[in-house]
């Protein structure tokens, strides 16, 4: 089974400023997909710059040619499907078909509030998530909706001419309970996880390895619960949140030995982060540019 490498870029610098650059770039070094984290900010960037997803996105895709494009992930944290399918419909035809949706149930954070609106509790985003993705799967395949949820309504809304990529844009579903991995089993062309936040800061990379199996075990168990083969979707990891999320980049052995372990386990592609100097994500550029084109070969 082939591993995609794929990498992620934080859109945390102005256009004319790097950020063209990092894009064009991205798709020079071969990566699979360039993805952008959806938020209106996010942690230790929050009181920095800080750019929107789908206007990057559009822009990305006009200095580009090959290279998929997509969010890691949108949420309804401050999304909702009528609006956000009529962008995401714009853009896969500027892009001419290259977009994926990663799309995540959204977290506590300064997102869940900027709106105004209290905190959800667990139960509340979990509802609303399953109501998110379901009405949106619809407004991105049918030319007119209308719809009247407990969350979410739409009236008569238009979805002409639908996505370039048929019958829509691929789904990339992050998801680790059953509610969620239910709906990757039912909607998604990809599931997507960060590992066991649990395990972030004390947590072991063999306990960490453990959990993963575990995750994709529940997800083949949600897939043959709706009669749907696995293996049929793709299984990313958005890398950077597992006990050893610093060292798969130091060097081109330590990632080629962190993603074959990986993909024993079934993932089908490793999202990674674009280096960002004084920030979680730092790393050398010289050894991230020789991974990006040196370890897929090495991977098959």
């Amino acid at each position: 089974m082939s591993l995609h490498l794929s990498t992620v870029i934080l859109p945390y610098r102005r256009w004319h400023e790097g950020s063209r650059e990092a894009w064009q770039r991205a798709e020079q070094l071969g990566f699979h997909t360039a993805y952008t984290y959806d938020h209106l900010s996010w942690r230790t960037f929050r009181d920095g710059p800080w750019f929107g997803a789908i206007p990057t996105l559009t822009a990305a895709a006009g200095v580009t040619e090959h290279l998929r494009l997509g969010t890691l992930v949108t949420s309804p944290n401050f999304r909702h499907p009528v609006t956000l399918a009529k962008e995401l419909i714009s853009l896969d035809d500027v892009s001419g078909g290259r977009i994926t949706l990663g799309v995540g149930a959204g977290g506590t954070g300064f997102d869940a509030t900027a709106l105004g609106q209290e905190p959800w509790t667990p139960r509340e985003r979990a509802d609303r998530f399953a109501e998110f993705v379901t009405l949106l799967d619809r407004l991105l395949t049918e030319d007119s909706v209308s719809y009247e949820g407990d969350h979410y309504s739409a009236h008569e809304a238009r979805g002409i001419p639908g996505c370039v990529q048929r019958p829509r844009l691929p789904f990339a579903v992050a998801a680790t309970g059953p509610r969620g991995l239910k709906l990757a089993a039912r909607f998604g062309q990809a599931w997507v996880t960060t590992g066991d936040p649990k395990l972030y800061e004390n947590g072991t990379p063999e306990q960490s390895l453990r959990a993963l199996r575990e995750q994709t075990d529940r997800l083949a168990d949600a897939c043959a619960s709706l009669g749907r083969d696995a293996g049929s979707l793709d299984k990313i990891l958005l890398t950077g949140f597992t006990p050893d999320r610093a060292r798969p980049l130091d060097s081109l052995d330590a990632f080629v030995d962190f993603a074959g372990r990986h993909q024993d386990l079934g993932f089908t592609e490793l999202v990674v982060h674009w280096p960002i100097p004084d920030s979680d994500f730092a790393a050398d550029e010289k050894i991230f540019e020789r991974i990006a084109m040196e370890a897929p070969a090495q991977l098959g």
